[in-house]
């Protein structure tokens, strides 16, 4: 199956769906309780994605200071900011990529602050302009551990969710329905995991700047057949691979642990920059945001409490350091990139003396600055100077 056809029969569909009257449409952040809209007859738009898109794509650059002239700060998420621009001004790549004249609106707005508190500033604008329904899980964050007594509360927050949601959709949640779609995310997630694990193999099979792109459907198609579809193959391809000794980066000689959020405008000219090194990109904080391993179709509404208060991004600086410290070890990394995204605060990690700390441990480590969208942060000539000397150090 390819990736690029999977995303444009999702966009496609969804252009269709805000077309009809009978099928409603939910937004959800990414990390936000997909599965139970799915269940719900949603169809499900993800406001991230579309800022990821606007960064690729560059169109952020015309987008990013529109919402800036409307107050909101160029220091915040430049997914926010990337987007609400675009929507003032009224344009969108999902036009030239595939077809739709506009984002598709929505029936209803869900987010979930355990990535951030920015998604529930950018759904807010969203409910005001579109005098649309919001609705929030806010859980408690920067865990050193999740405790049962978070995972009741989150619970909790879903139930309640459940029923404003049923008055919206205008039925009853099925549980077999939250189960099947549990049951699908479970899968497509495991097998997400899966693919990410065959870069533990020499030469690595794919590396961090394809798995940004193969994580498009874990991000967007969660709950759905299509997704596990989707991976069972990728993962059947990949094993192809390393038994013919493919390599994504030809006679890789250094393997990289990526940091950070990706810097989207600048995909290409980084892997190529890597690839330039022989240094193979093989494992990542960001691409395994996407493995919920604690998902249970048995126990739909405490499972997903369980894996989405268990996010890296949600997690305290211990865990966050015992992290980076076992995905070295287990990918055999050579050094860690820290990306310092200006506007993302949250996924940055290297302002708290994390990189030194793991350097006591022994492991090598270089901080980029960069942003997510905003390319007025990033500079091609610094980063490829601090990033060809780190490699040569190693």
């Amino acid at each position: 199956m390819d990736v690029k056809q999977v995303m444009r029969d999702y966009f496609v569909d969804l252009g269709e769906a805000a077309k009809d009257p009978a099928r409603k449409v939910a937004w959800c952040t990414s990390v936000g309780p997909a599965e139970i809209l799915r269940a719900l007859g949603f169809e499900v738009y993800f406001p991230e994605n579309h800022g990821a898109l606007l960064g690729a794509t560059r169109v952020c650059g015309d987008t990013i200071p529109v919402a800036n002239a409307q107050g909101y700060s160029p220091e915040i998420c430049s997914y926010l900011t990337s987007d609400i621009g675009a929507a003032l001004k009224g344009v969108t790549p999902l036009t030239k990529a595939y077809g739709l004249a506009e984002v598709p609106r929505p029936d209803v707005l869900v987010y979930c602050t355990n990535q951030c508190k920015d998604v529930m500033h950018w759904f807010a604008w969203y409910a005001r302009r579109w005098n649309v329904p919001l609705l929030g899980i806010h859980p408690p964050n920067h865990l050193p551990d999740v405790l049962p007594e978070q995972v009741a509360d989150v619970a909790a927050q879903y139930r309640r969710m459940i029923g404003q949601l049923e008055t919206i959709a205008g039925r009853k949640l099925d549980p077999q329905a939250l189960r099947s779609a549990l049951a699908h995310s479970k899968e497509a997630t495991d097998l997400w995991a899966q693919v990410l694990d065959s870069a533990r193999a020499r030469p690595a099979p794919l590396n961090f700047f394809d798995g940004a792109i193969f994580m498009g459907p874990i991000v967007v198609l969660r709950g759905t057949p299509i997704a596990t579809d989707y991976y069972r193959s990728l993962l059947a391809e990949l094993q192809a691979r390393i038994a013919a000794g493919h390599a994504a980066v030809p006679r890789e000689r250094l393997r990289i642990y990526w940091e950070g959020m990706p810097v989207w405008g600048r995909l290409r000219h980084l892997s190529d920059l890597f690839a330039k090194q022989r240094a193979a990109v093989v494992a990542s904080t960001y691409c395994n945001s996407w493995i919920f391993s604690d998902f249970d179709p048995d126990e739909p509404l405490e499972s997903m409490a369980r894996a989405y208060l268990k996010i890296f991004i949600n997690r305290d600086d211990a865990y966050k350091e015992a992290y980076i410290e076992r995905l070295v070890r287990e990918f055999a990394i050579d050094g860690v990139v820290f990306h310092a995204a200006r506007t993302c605060p949250n996924n940055s990690n290297s302002s708290y003396n994390l990189p030194q700390r793991l350097a006591a441990k022994g492991i090598r480590s270089v901080v980029v600055d960069g942003d997510l969208c905003d390319l007025r942060c990033f500079s091609d000539e610094q980063s490829t100077t601090l990033i060809e000397a780190f490699l040569e150090t190693l």
